[in-house]
């Protein structure tokens, strides 16, 4: 086992609000943080990538959309290819889906009102690069903060999600956004990709947050690259 702390880039695009509180969430990990650009051609020999929530480019033209587009993203969907760890939280659950890295896509609330609530998550795929650290069935309290943060995939996809355990996480009390079949977050079949609406990072300690549950996330990914 390697004794060097996991480098984990946490990307930064125009409007991104969360890569601050990202890479504390990685450092309480016990990883590095390595900042990256929207503008970048090089993921810089990271183990592992987090796609940080925010308001990229505006939300112009469609949330992700623009940013799915950037240098960066090109070298993160080649590198989640090759089995590189990658996570999005919120607005990065969003470009995830917009560069075909996760199906299906998010879309305005139910209701079209801007949700700012703690949820409770259930955990119900630990098998990922990013829930190792958790046990099916796990109850997370989390922040969600989000306009477009509806889940939604034709039910064919949703089929499929549901039939090769790609759920990872089910809001449990209901999706107070709309999200089909109270998805909260999904992984694509190899389990390296992982997206999901909630912001774990900011649920890392009782003392900012409303829990430390998010933590597991980076501490998964953490103990999976030492190994």
């Amino acid at each position: 086992m390697s004794s060097a702390a996991p480098r984990v880039g946490v990307i930064t695009f125009p409007g991104t609000l969360d890569d601050v509180d990202a890479a504390r969430a990685v450092r309480r990990a016990g990883a590095e943080a390595v900042p990256l650009w929207h503008g970048d051609h090089d993921l810089r020999g990271v183990d592992a990538v987090v796609v940080p929530g925010g308001f990229s480019y505006g939300d112009y033209l469609r949330a992700g959309a623009i940013a799915s587009l950037a240098p960066i993203m090109r070298e993160v969907v080649d590198g989640a290819g090759r089995g590189l760890p990658v996570l999005g939280i919120c607005n990065g659950f969003q470009i995830l889906c917009e560069a075909h890295l996760l199906p299906g896509a998010l879309i305005a609330n139910a209701g079209m009102h801007f949700l700012c609530r703690d949820v409770v998550l259930g955990v119900e795929n630990a098998r990922t690069a990013w829930t190792r650290d958790y046990t099916a069935g796990d109850e997370l309290l989390v922040p969600l903060k989000s306009q477009e943060g509806r889940y939604v995939a034709d039910a064919a996809t949703l089929d499929e999600l549901e039939g090769e355990g790609r759920v990872v996480f089910r809001y449990r009390d209901g999706a107070p956004n709309g999200s089909s079949r109270d998805i909260a977050g999904i992984t694509n079949a190899a389990g390296n990709v992982v997206g999901l609406m909630p912001h774990p990072e900011h649920a890392t300690s009782g003392l900012t947050g409303p829990s430390s549950d998010g933590l597991g996330l980076f501490t998964s990914l953490a103990a999976q690259v030492a190994a």
